[in-house]
Protein backbone atom coordinates (compact mmCIF):
# COMPACT_ATOMS: atom_id res chain seq x y z
CA UNK A 1 0.00 0.00 0.00
CA UNK A 2 1.74 3.41 -1.15
CA UNK A 3 -0.70 6.47 0.20
CA UNK A 4 0.76 9.70 -1.78
CA UNK A 5 0.65 13.35 -1.10
CA UNK A 6 -0.95 15.23 -4.83
CA UNK A 7 -1.39 18.75 -5.25
CA UNK A 8 -4.73 19.97 -6.35
CA UNK A 9 -3.53 20.52 -10.14
CA UNK A 10 -2.15 16.56 -9.99
CA UNK A 11 -5.71 15.11 -9.03
CA UNK A 12 -7.43 12.89 -11.80
CA UNK A 13 -11.03 13.84 -11.20
CA UNK A 14 -12.65 11.18 -13.03
CA UNK A 15 -10.88 8.71 -10.85
CA UNK A 16 -11.68 10.70 -7.73
CA UNK A 17 -14.84 11.13 -8.44
CA UNK A 18 -15.68 7.43 -8.94
CA UNK A 19 -13.67 6.35 -5.51
CA UNK A 20 -16.05 8.45 -4.09
CA UNK A 21 -19.10 7.12 -5.88
CA UNK A 22 -18.25 3.66 -4.98
CA UNK A 23 -17.19 4.13 -1.38
CA UNK A 24 -19.59 2.82 1.12
CA UNK A 25 -19.03 6.13 3.38
CA UNK A 26 -19.24 8.38 -0.07
CA UNK A 27 -21.00 11.89 0.75
CA UNK A 28 -21.32 15.13 -2.00
CA UNK A 29 -18.86 17.38 -0.06
CA UNK A 30 -16.39 14.24 -1.30
CA UNK A 31 -16.86 15.05 -4.45
CA UNK A 32 -14.23 17.51 -6.79
CA UNK A 33 -16.46 19.85 -7.77
CA UNK A 34 -18.01 20.27 -4.14
CA UNK A 35 -14.19 21.18 -3.19
CA UNK A 36 -13.51 23.20 -5.67
CA UNK A 37 -16.62 25.65 -4.78
CA UNK A 38 -15.99 25.32 -1.17
CA UNK A 39 -12.00 25.06 -0.82
CA UNK A 40 -10.13 26.18 -4.39
CA UNK A 41 -7.10 24.62 -4.32
CA UNK A 42 -7.80 21.90 -2.14
CA UNK A 43 -5.23 19.24 -2.20
CA UNK A 44 -5.18 15.22 -1.39
CA UNK A 45 -3.82 12.36 -0.02
CA UNK A 46 -4.11 9.60 -2.06
CA UNK A 47 -3.90 5.03 -2.30
CA UNK A 48 -2.30 3.33 -4.63
CA UNK A 49 -4.27 3.91 -8.03
CA UNK A 50 -7.47 6.37 -6.16
CA UNK A 51 -8.70 3.48 -4.46
CA UNK A 52 -8.76 5.51 -0.91
CA UNK A 53 -8.82 8.72 -0.65
CA UNK A 54 -8.32 11.70 1.90
CA UNK A 55 -9.07 15.34 0.93
CA UNK A 56 -6.66 18.32 2.49
CA UNK A 57 -9.09 21.58 2.40
CA UNK A 58 -5.70 23.79 3.28
CA UNK A 59 -5.17 27.67 4.00
CA UNK A 60 -2.03 29.65 5.51
CA UNK A 61 -2.35 32.42 7.94
CA UNK A 62 0.87 34.18 10.07
CA UNK A 63 3.08 31.89 7.44
CA UNK A 64 1.77 28.60 8.64
CA UNK A 65 -0.19 25.85 6.49
CA UNK A 66 -2.79 24.54 7.89
CA UNK A 67 -5.90 22.25 7.32
CA UNK A 68 -9.47 23.16 8.70
CA UNK A 69 -12.90 22.40 7.56
CA UNK A 70 -14.99 24.64 5.10
CA UNK A 71 -18.01 25.70 5.68
CA UNK A 72 -20.80 23.79 4.08
CA UNK A 73 -19.10 21.03 4.42
CA UNK A 74 -19.98 18.90 7.78
CA UNK A 75 -17.97 15.81 7.26
CA UNK A 76 -15.01 14.70 4.98
CA UNK A 77 -11.90 12.58 6.28
CA UNK A 78 -11.31 8.87 4.53
CA UNK A 79 -13.45 7.48 1.56
CA UNK A 80 -12.43 4.03 0.11
CA UNK A 81 -13.71 1.33 -1.86
CA UNK A 82 -12.15 -1.17 0.14
CA UNK A 83 -12.58 -2.19 3.96
CA UNK A 84 -12.34 0.58 5.98
CA UNK A 85 -10.36 -0.03 9.09
CA UNK A 86 -9.29 2.34 11.86
CA UNK A 87 -5.51 1.43 11.12
CA UNK A 88 -6.44 2.94 7.67
CA UNK A 89 -7.31 5.97 9.14
CA UNK A 90 -4.81 6.15 11.41
CA UNK A 91 -2.20 4.85 8.40
CA UNK A 92 -3.84 8.33 6.10
CA UNK A 93 -3.45 10.85 9.42
CA UNK A 94 0.00 9.87 10.16
CA UNK A 95 0.25 11.00 5.89
CA UNK A 96 -0.96 14.21 6.56
CA UNK A 97 2.82 16.36 5.28
CA UNK A 98 4.09 18.13 8.03
CA UNK A 99 4.10 21.26 6.55
CA UNK A 100 0.71 21.21 7.83
CA UNK A 101 1.23 22.53 11.18
CA UNK A 102 -2.18 22.30 12.47
CA UNK A 103 -5.38 20.75 11.49
CA UNK A 104 -8.89 21.02 12.54
CA UNK A 105 -11.19 18.72 10.67
CA UNK A 106 -14.07 16.56 10.47
CA UNK A 107 -13.55 13.00 9.78
CA UNK A 108 -16.61 11.06 8.60
CA UNK A 109 -19.05 9.49 10.60
CA UNK A 110 -17.14 5.68 9.58
CA UNK A 111 -13.77 6.91 10.26
CA UNK A 112 -13.06 5.58 13.64
CA UNK A 113 -9.97 6.94 15.35
CA UNK A 114 -8.26 5.79 19.27
CA UNK A 115 -8.73 8.86 21.13
CA UNK A 116 -5.97 8.13 22.92
CA UNK A 117 -3.68 9.25 19.43
CA UNK A 118 -5.35 12.37 18.75
CA UNK A 119 -7.08 15.33 20.08
CA UNK A 120 -10.68 14.34 19.43
CA UNK A 121 -14.19 15.71 19.99
CA UNK A 122 -17.44 13.59 19.50
CA UNK A 123 -20.24 15.46 17.33
CA UNK A 124 -23.37 14.92 16.70
CA UNK A 125 -25.07 14.66 13.74
CA UNK A 126 -29.20 13.62 13.38
CA UNK A 127 -30.71 11.38 10.77
CA UNK A 128 -34.05 9.95 9.80
CA UNK A 129 -34.88 7.10 7.41
CA UNK A 130 -37.21 7.65 5.35
CA UNK A 131 -38.45 4.36 3.96
CA UNK A 132 -41.28 3.95 6.34
CA UNK A 133 -44.46 5.43 5.49
CA UNK A 134 -45.87 9.27 6.33
CA UNK A 135 -48.39 8.09 8.59
CA UNK A 136 -45.74 5.75 10.06
CA UNK A 137 -43.51 8.31 10.28
CA UNK A 138 -45.31 11.06 11.77
CA UNK A 139 -46.01 8.70 14.42
CA UNK A 140 -42.97 9.45 15.86
CA UNK A 141 -43.34 13.49 15.76
CA UNK A 142 -43.15 14.60 19.22
CA UNK A 143 -45.70 16.68 21.08
CA UNK A 144 -43.74 19.91 20.01
CA UNK A 145 -44.27 19.05 16.09
CA UNK A 146 -47.65 18.24 16.42
CA UNK A 147 -48.81 21.54 17.89
CA UNK A 148 -46.74 23.22 15.46
CA UNK A 149 -48.09 21.57 12.49
CA UNK A 150 -51.74 22.37 13.68
CA UNK A 151 -50.60 25.85 14.09
CA UNK A 152 -49.42 26.47 10.54
CA UNK A 153 -52.21 24.72 9.39
CA UNK A 154 -54.28 27.10 11.07
CA UNK A 155 -52.12 29.76 9.97
CA UNK A 156 -52.36 29.22 6.69
CA UNK A 157 -48.74 28.76 5.54
CA UNK A 158 -48.39 27.48 1.58
CA UNK A 159 -45.01 25.58 1.08
CA UNK A 160 -43.71 26.17 -2.61
CA UNK A 161 -40.26 24.40 -4.11
CA UNK A 162 -40.08 27.52 -6.55
CA UNK A 163 -37.82 29.91 -4.02
CA UNK A 164 -34.34 31.80 -5.70
CA UNK A 165 -30.95 31.37 -3.99
CA UNK A 166 -30.51 34.55 -3.44
CA UNK A 167 -34.15 35.11 -1.84
CA UNK A 168 -32.85 32.49 1.02
CA UNK A 169 -29.69 34.07 1.50
CA UNK A 170 -31.01 37.41 2.11
CA UNK A 171 -33.94 35.73 4.61
CA UNK A 172 -30.75 33.94 6.06
CA UNK A 173 -28.59 37.61 6.44
CA UNK A 174 -31.73 39.59 7.57
CA UNK A 175 -32.76 37.17 10.36
CA UNK A 176 -30.16 34.37 11.99
CA UNK A 177 -26.95 36.03 10.09
CA UNK A 178 -26.53 39.38 11.69
CA UNK A 179 -26.96 37.80 15.02
CA UNK A 180 -24.46 35.26 14.41
CA UNK A 181 -22.04 37.48 12.43
CA UNK A 182 -19.94 34.02 11.49
CA UNK A 183 -20.32 34.20 7.76
CA UNK A 184 -18.83 36.73 5.68
CA UNK A 185 -19.38 38.51 2.39
CA UNK A 186 -17.16 35.34 0.44
CA UNK A 187 -19.26 32.81 2.60
CA UNK A 188 -22.22 34.03 1.36
CA UNK A 189 -20.84 33.97 -2.09
CA UNK A 190 -19.86 30.39 -1.88
CA UNK A 191 -23.55 28.73 -0.59
CA UNK A 192 -25.06 31.00 -3.61
CA UNK A 193 -22.48 29.65 -6.02
CA UNK A 194 -23.10 25.71 -4.42
CA UNK A 195 -26.73 26.46 -4.80
CA UNK A 196 -26.62 27.95 -8.06
CA UNK A 197 -24.69 24.67 -9.41
CA UNK A 198 -26.93 21.99 -7.42
CA UNK A 199 -30.27 23.30 -8.56
CA UNK A 200 -28.60 23.47 -12.43
CA UNK A 201 -27.65 19.63 -11.95
CA UNK A 202 -30.42 18.41 -9.79
CA UNK A 203 -27.91 18.13 -6.86
CA UNK A 204 -30.26 20.00 -4.48
CA UNK A 205 -33.11 21.94 -4.22
CA UNK A 206 -35.42 25.08 -2.49
CA UNK A 207 -38.49 24.92 -0.15
CA UNK A 208 -40.27 27.57 0.96
CA UNK A 209 -42.83 28.69 3.45
CA UNK A 210 -44.82 31.47 2.74
CA UNK A 211 -47.36 33.58 4.75
CA UNK A 212 -50.84 34.17 3.16
CA UNK A 213 -49.86 37.39 2.35
CA UNK A 214 -47.38 35.99 -0.04
CA UNK A 215 -44.08 36.65 2.02
CA UNK A 216 -41.40 33.83 2.06
CA UNK A 217 -40.91 33.11 6.03
CA UNK A 218 -38.93 30.28 5.79
CA UNK A 219 -37.20 28.25 3.59
CA UNK A 220 -34.52 25.45 3.04
CA UNK A 221 -31.66 24.16 1.04
CA UNK A 222 -31.56 20.56 0.43
CA UNK A 223 -28.85 18.54 -0.83
CA UNK A 224 -29.92 15.19 -2.99
CA UNK A 225 -26.91 12.92 -2.60
CA UNK A 226 -26.91 9.13 -3.37
CA UNK A 227 -28.78 7.88 -0.39
CA UNK A 228 -29.11 10.71 1.86
CA UNK A 229 -31.11 14.13 1.48
CA UNK A 230 -29.26 16.60 3.86
CA UNK A 231 -30.67 19.64 5.15
CA UNK A 232 -27.94 22.43 4.23
CA UNK A 233 -28.81 25.41 4.61
CA UNK A 234 -31.91 27.10 6.07
CA UNK A 235 -33.54 30.21 7.09
CA UNK A 236 -36.42 31.64 8.86
CA UNK A 237 -38.16 34.59 10.42
CA UNK A 238 -39.60 35.67 13.60
CA UNK A 239 -43.23 34.86 12.07
CA UNK A 240 -42.15 31.95 10.97
CA UNK A 241 -41.31 30.90 14.63
CA UNK A 242 -44.58 32.00 15.36
CA UNK A 243 -46.69 30.36 12.75
CA UNK A 244 -44.98 26.99 13.04
CA UNK A 245 -43.75 27.22 9.17
CA UNK A 246 -40.25 25.45 9.60
CA UNK A 247 -41.87 22.87 11.42
CA UNK A 248 -44.48 22.49 8.38
CA UNK A 249 -42.11 22.87 5.29
CA UNK A 250 -39.69 19.71 7.17
CA UNK A 251 -43.29 17.92 7.74
CA UNK A 252 -43.79 18.65 3.85
CA UNK A 253 -40.23 17.69 2.70
CA UNK A 254 -40.98 14.03 4.59
CA UNK A 255 -44.63 13.78 3.47
CA UNK A 256 -42.78 13.96 -0.51
CA UNK A 257 -39.89 11.44 -0.12
CA UNK A 258 -41.78 8.87 2.30
CA UNK A 259 -41.00 5.44 1.50
CA UNK A 260 -37.99 6.05 -0.16
CA UNK A 261 -34.73 4.05 0.79
CA UNK A 262 -33.09 7.52 1.37
CA UNK A 263 -32.01 8.92 5.38
CA UNK A 264 -32.83 12.38 5.79
CA UNK A 265 -29.54 13.99 7.36
CA UNK A 266 -30.14 17.34 9.14
CA UNK A 267 -26.59 17.97 9.46
CA UNK A 268 -27.11 17.31 13.26
CA UNK A 269 -26.02 19.98 16.14
CA UNK A 270 -24.60 20.25 19.34
CA UNK A 271 -26.49 23.32 19.82
CA UNK A 272 -29.44 21.63 21.92
CA UNK A 273 -32.67 23.76 20.96
CA UNK A 274 -31.52 23.21 17.26
CA UNK A 275 -31.26 19.63 17.76
CA UNK A 276 -34.53 19.22 19.72
CA UNK A 277 -35.82 20.99 16.41
CA UNK A 278 -34.40 17.69 14.40
CA UNK A 279 -35.58 15.03 16.88
CA UNK A 280 -38.87 16.33 17.35
CA UNK A 281 -38.81 14.64 14.07
CA UNK A 282 -38.08 11.41 15.03
CA UNK A 283 -34.59 11.98 13.98
CA UNK A 284 -31.92 10.05 15.84
CA UNK A 285 -28.09 10.89 16.93
CA UNK A 286 -25.17 9.54 14.71
CA UNK A 287 -21.73 10.84 15.98
CA UNK A 288 -18.75 11.55 14.04
CA UNK A 289 -15.33 12.74 14.98
CA UNK A 290 -13.90 16.36 14.96
CA UNK A 291 -9.96 15.92 15.29
CA UNK A 292 -7.44 18.29 15.98
CA UNK A 293 -3.35 18.18 14.79
CA UNK A 294 -0.85 20.64 16.78
CA UNK A 295 2.36 20.67 15.61
CA UNK A 296 2.83 24.17 16.29
CA UNK A 297 6.17 25.13 18.62
CA UNK A 298 4.96 25.27 22.44
CA UNK A 299 5.31 29.14 22.80
CA UNK A 300 2.46 29.57 19.87
CA UNK A 301 0.53 27.24 21.55
CA UNK A 302 0.80 29.41 24.56
CA UNK A 303 0.73 32.58 22.94
CA UNK A 304 -2.35 32.31 20.86
CA UNK A 305 -5.39 30.50 20.52
CA UNK A 306 -4.20 29.46 17.12
CA UNK A 307 -7.45 27.13 16.56
CA UNK A 308 -9.99 30.12 16.71
CA UNK A 309 -7.78 32.51 14.59
CA UNK A 310 -7.64 30.14 11.65
CA UNK A 311 -10.89 29.73 10.29
CA UNK A 312 -9.84 31.72 6.65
Amino acid sequence: MEIRYINQEEIDITKWDNCIAKSLNGIIYANSWYLDIVCPGWDALVEDDYKAVFPLTHNRKFGVGYLYQPFFTQQLGLFTRDHLTEKLVNDFLQSIPPKFRFAEIHLNSMNKVDPGCYSVESRINLELDLINTYENLRRNYDQNAKRNLKKAFESGITIRHKVEPDELITLFRENYGKKEGKLKFKDYEVIRKLMVYCLKKRYGLVLGAFLPDGKLCAAVFFLLDQNRLIFHFAASTKNARDTGAMFFLVDSFIREQSEKTMTLDFEGSNDTNVARFYKSFGARECNYYMIRINRLPWIARKAVYFKKRIRR
